[in-house]
């Protein structure tokens, strides 16, 4: 459903996306996964690279490999943020997997199917993209997906995997015709990872926090041929499993 324009716009564009050089963080022992938990955010810039306040409503994403918590930015992506957190508050994301995986790229899900093509948004509707230019594809990033269609986001979501940023890459996209400012291209190299190139394309809503570690688990799962021909689909649901999602306040 979502993100498939961008894999089949050109051959080279799908290249593009596994050329990136991926680093999988070890997650061995509690010294490594404190540090990744206190590393997330470092050198994000603006609001996106913050914590959030005392008070504020977050999410924590149970799933087969840990958890994962998330925090929203509601005056900046209303309706989005809307979506989310209402459905996950129903239960509608609760025993759903990660239907679509790829590693240094991204993990999707919130398709009750877990196909990709199924799921709707609170509105019974799909709704409009938006767009916020202190919220980046930085790695962590949880984002909505979608058709082509600028209205057609509902309930499916992925957080960003990440690959590597650096000069090579910034000079591939824009090689390849994506408009990537020197300020915009600093900040993903101070940063280190992301996917640029979904900027101004898809809504970013969200941040992880938290449990960093447990994305690199879930993007290192084993995957097979998709029904779309790409090597996406986890050969074992279980281990992509999201048992539940709560929407709780932030403690600190």
């Amino acid at each position: 459903m979502l993100l498939k324009k961008y894999f089949y716009r050109t051959v080279s564009l799908v290249l593009l996306a596994f050329l990136f050089c991926g680093i999988l963080f070890a997650c061995g022992n509690g010294e490594t996964e404190t540090m990744e938990k206190e590393d997330v955010l470092k050198n994000i810039p603006g609001i996106q690279g913050q914590l959030p306040k005392i008070g504020d409503e977050i999410a924590v994403i149970t799933t087969a490999q840990g958890v994962i918590k998330v925090m929203f930015f509601p005056d900046l992506i209303p309706n989005g943020v809307e979506n989310f957190i209402t459905h996950a508050k129903n239960g509608y994301y609760d025993g759903q997997n990660f239907h679509r995986v790829m590693q240094d790229f991204m993990i999707q899900g919130g398709d009750p199917l877990g196909t990709g093509m199924g799921g709707e948004s609170i509105w019974g509707k799909g709704f409009m993209v938006e767009f916020a230019p202190e919220l980046r594809h930085y790695r962590g990033a949880l984002s909505y997906a979608r058709s082509n269609a600028l209205d057609s986001q509902g309930s499916q979501f992925y957080i960003v995997h990440g690959d590597v940023v650096n000069d090579d890459e910034i000079a591939k996209l824009r090689a390849y015709g994506y408009s990537v400012s020197d300020e915009i291209a600093e900040a993903y190299k101070k940063v280190g990872k992301g996917v640029p190139f979904l900027d101004d394309n898809y809504t970013v809503f969200g941040q992880v926090f938290e449990g960093i570690d447990v994305v690199d688990k879930l993007a290192a799962v084993q995957v097979k041929m998709s029904m779309s021909g790409e090597m996406s689909a986890p050969v074992n649901i279980k281990d992509v499993l999201v048992k539940k999602i709560e929407i709780v306040k932030y403690e600190g």
